[in-house]
């Protein structure tokens, strides 16, 4: 009996695991396997939950990633809003340019003195059609600066339709009583400071007169003459003196002080070594050579000091042995 019943127990066994495999690896009618059996083996196994590792510089650089481009597409953002500002604005001024927005309706004119209005309209020559965007500022600028009078121009916007010429003009510096070629008649002309030929000047109440500007007149008088030129000078409007003995002069003149300057009535000039000034008080002096100008005027006002109403001529064209005569 007891033989039986042990020989009965391994056979159980056997049949339990064969049950059990059965139950969990053989297929089903269906062709699967039996998931529960499956899940509850895996349960049984894995007590632990499943845990995944990331590398610390993969997710750096994700992090990177994600930044750039945010970063990028807020730059993109930003250049096309840029773009089309800009666009817009290139086409808003295109068609402004083109339109007669800002039509020229007057033209004014600042720092002339020695020009005349009708001389400055001829001179700036702006189109009566032309709009402050449209008009060509530089051939404006360009045709007055032609005037020997201009020494320089500014060509000024001044919306909604204004454009203002602001111009610089040269002084007169001195009048210089020029012969003619055949010693016939005398004309006088205006020579500016920087030595150019500026205009010729009529004689006042004459029908010449009537076009030139009251303070040419009024700045003639106020200048020194350049007298006794040689012959063989040519002046030309716009052109700069080349004549030593002229150039001689209006250099000494410019380059004395008030002092002695506003003193100064008219320079015979036949030659650059016979320079000689005449002053107000018919004083005559022997100036020579446009050289060591403030050591010889410091000469000069030192011995009309000393010797006040007693002088009546000074040479100093050799300045280290002035000479003087008393009246």
């Amino acid at each position: 009996m007891a033989s039986r019943n042990s020989r009965q127990r391994p056979q159980a066994r056997r049949q339990a695991s064969s049950s059990y495999r059965s139950s969990a690896g053989r297929p089903s009618r269906a062709g699967s396997y039996d998931r529960r059996a499956y899940t509850q083996r895996r349960d049984l196994g894995s007590a632990a939950p499943r845990v995944s590792t990331v590398k610390v510089g993969s997710l750096a650089q994700d992090t990177h990633r994600r930044r750039a481009q945010q970063t990028y597409r807020a730059h993109m953002t930003k250049a096309i809003i840029v773009f089309v500002v800009i666009a817009v604005l290139a086409i808003g001024a295109v068609g402004a340019y083109f339109s007669p927005l800002f039509s020229i309706k007057q033209v004014t004119v600042s720092g002339v003195e020695h020009l005349t209005g009708d001389e400055m309209t001829q001179l700036a020559n702006v189109p009566s059609d032309t709009t402050l965007l449209r008009v060509d500022a530089g051939a404006i600028k360009e045709s007055i600066m032609r005037d020997a009078w201009v020494a320089d121009v500014d060509v000024q916007r001044v919306f909604p339709d204004t454009l203002n010429l602001a111009v610089t003009e040269r002084d007169i510096g001195a009048t210089v009583e020029v012969t003619s070629q055949d010693g016939s008649s005398t004309e006088t002309w205006a020579l500016s400071t920087d030595g150019m030929w500026l205009c010729v000047i009529p004689e006042e109440g004459s029908e010449a007169a009537a076009s030139v500007s009251p303070a040419i007149f009024e700045d003639a008088k106020n200048v020194f003459s350049i007298k006794d030129v040689g012959p063989g000078v040519s002046p030309e409007i716009g052109a700069y003196c080349t004549d030593e003995s002229i150039v001689n002069a209006l250099d000494i003149v410019t380059g004395l002080t008030t002092e002695l300057k506003d003193q100064v009535v008219s320079v015979s000039a036949q030659s650059a070594e016979s320079t000689r000034l005449t002053l107000e008080s018919n004083v005559e002096i022997d100036f020579g050579v446009a050289e060591d100008i403030r050591e010889k005027e410091r000469i000069c006002l030192q011995l009309l000091a000393d010797n006040q109403g007693e002088v009546a001529y000074i040479n100093v064209r050799v300045m280290d042995s002035p000479t003087w005569r008393a009246v």
